[in-house]
């Protein structure tokens, strides 16, 4: 009898019973995790920076790593993992244990363009991660040669219009922000530049220089050594609003209203991450960024702390997402 009185799922005594275990598995998965975030954390964290070492990303992102550990009160470990545009190392990010001690630093390249860029690609940009916060943004500037004729965009894009297919850009391959970044730039202006892809902006220089190229939109920091030497002229910044980065530069916006393209850099674990963990790391990484000294670091490397919350993070990507799926669609580029 008794045996059939606990199997009757409908009686009113086993229905109470059942809720009160479950109400207390709860409670104890609860208490777990809060004892779980008070602890963490216990041991080193693994930073994947999915570049090369020595690139922006990397540099960015060790700057970043010893502020971030102190605040946590843990070292943190620089591993690299480049390959394939960052997609490489974002793949092993999203598939490590989600548990606070694997952290990955995306960009734009490898959360906003590989998407729609690589239809195939292992992850997903949404599914398989837990976003913790926007780190920086990095804007780039627009550069012609001194021979140009053009001091500003707008005088630019009226050369341009003028000579329709006569003035070629240079960016840094096909598939890459800077590509995606000018093909914008034409959309939003209505001009029809030639495109000549190079294995990086750095290679596209010595072309811009001598006037081979009339346009190129290049980081920040690879530029003020050829802006400063008089060797290239600046127009503007790629930035919604103006930078302290380029003293009083006007932005592309100013002329092409609604235009804003910069490179964003952004802190994310695996999926399922815990909200305690979560929002722990939050904490430590607007901490960190609050600093004056670790803000000014990242201004020298021609970036700007931003901060902010997971959710507002999630947003800007994907965001961006939907601008650069419309570009890549409408001036139909691909990774080719």
């Amino acid at each position: 009898m008794l045996h059939r009185f606990w199997k009757t799922t409908t009686h009113p005594h086993y229905t109470m019973l059942m809720a009160t275990l479950l109400g207390v598995l709860g409670l104890l998965q609860v208490g777990h995790a809060q004892a779980q975030a008070l602890a963490y954390p216990s041991k080193p964290i693994r930073l994947i920076i999915p570049f090369p070492a020595g690139g922006a990303t990397d540099v960015l992102g060790r700057a970043i790593s010893i502020r971030l550990g102190e605040k946590l009160g843990t070292s943190i470990v620089v591993d690299n993992k480049p390959g394939a545009g960052g997609t490489i190392g974002s793949d092993l990010a999203a598939k490590a244990v989600a548990d606070g001690y694997t952290l990955l630093l995306a960009t734009s390249s490898t959360h906003s363009i590989a998407p729609t860029l690589n239809p195939k690609l292992n992850y997903d940009p949404d599914g398989d991660f837990t976003p913790i916060a926007h780190v920086a943004n990095a804007p780039n500037v627009v550069l012609v040669p001194l021979s140009s004729p053009a001091k500003n965009i707008e005088q630019f894009v009226a050369l341009a219009k003028s000579k329709p297919g006569a003035l070629n850009y240079a960016s840094s391959g096909n598939g890459t922000v800077v590509h995606l970044q000018t093909e914008l730039f034409k959309s939003m202006s209505g001009t029809f530049i030639t495109h000549i892809p190079y294995r990086g902006t750095a290679l596209a220089i010595p072309d811009l220089i001598s006037g081979k190229i009339d346009l190129l939109i290049d980081s920040i920091p690879s530029a003020l050594p050829h802006i400063h030497g008089g060797k290239v002229r600046a127009l503007a910044v790629t930035s919604r609003q103006r930078t302290a980065l380029m003293g009083d530069l006007p932005t592309v916006a100013e002329t092409l209203k609604g235009y804003e393209a910069v490179t964003w850099f952004g802190l994310f674990a695996p999926k399922h991450l815990s909200p305690e963990l979560t929002a722990r790391i939050n904490t430590a990484i607007n901490e960190a960024l609050a600093e004056p000294e670790l803000r000014a670091q990242l201004n020298r490397l021609g970036a700007e702390a931003v901060g902010g919350t997971p959710q507002a993070f999630a947003t800007h990507y994907r965001r961006e997402r939907e601008q650069w799926k419309k570009v890549i669609a409408e001036r139909k580029i691909t990774a080719e």
